[in-house]
């Protein structure tokens, strides 16, 4: 069953690192905001969380839940590559899909 999470929040790349002030090295700011419309209620009232604690992303959708991380070396030093490759190793590990079509962020369970 594929599910619309939210949209892209594109306000987020105003917190890509050399917009902001940013030192962490992995774009916390942008990564924050990017997740943030992520967590939601679905229509059948399953909760989706998604959080970012130091490098660690924490995907959990009802029951289901994995975790990914941020990999500057193994991925890119670019922020968007790397949160992208750690929601995508959160999503795998907890049994769902994420994909990202049309500016919208879907869900696959």
């Amino acid at each position: 069953m594929k599910i619309k999470l939210c949209d892209v929040n594109d306000a987020a790349l105003e917190k890509l690192p050399g917009k902001t002030d940013d030192k962490s090295g992995i774009g916390a700011h942008y990564v924050d905001a990017y997740l943030k419309p992520m967590n939601v209620k679905l229509e059948d009232g399953t909760l989706v969380k998604v959080k970012r604690r130091g490098l660690k992303i924490t995907l959990a959708a009802g029951t289901k839940k994995g975790e990914g991380l941020m990999r500057r070396m193994k991925v890119s030093s670019n922020p968007i590559q790397m949160l992208d490759a750690a929601l995508q190793e959160a999503a795998q590990a907890a049994g769902v899909e994420l994909a990202i079509e049309n500016g919208a962020i879907f869900l696959t369970a």
